[in-house]
């Protein structure tokens, strides 16, 4: 999940940089929307990360 985490982490990244990069307002907000979106998923997947490790402390034996 880590690697998955980067993945939307990056994207949300470049669609910043793109939003910031743009002179039409269209092409911004779309862009920013995309970053926030791209944040809103790499958030839940911490979620997702830490409720898991909550409950599994130790780690699951059946996943090594």
């Amino acid at each position: 999940m880590a690697d998955l985490l980067a993945l939307y982490r990056d994207h949300a990244q470049r669609a910043q940089a793109d939003a910031d990069a743009a002179t039409l307002e269209n092409v911004r907000e779309r862009n920013l929307r995309a970053a926030h979106a791209w944040e809103q998923m790499a958030e839940r997947v911490e979620l997702t990360e830490t409720a898991r490790a909550a409950r599994e402390p130790h780690g699951d034996p059946a996943r090594r």
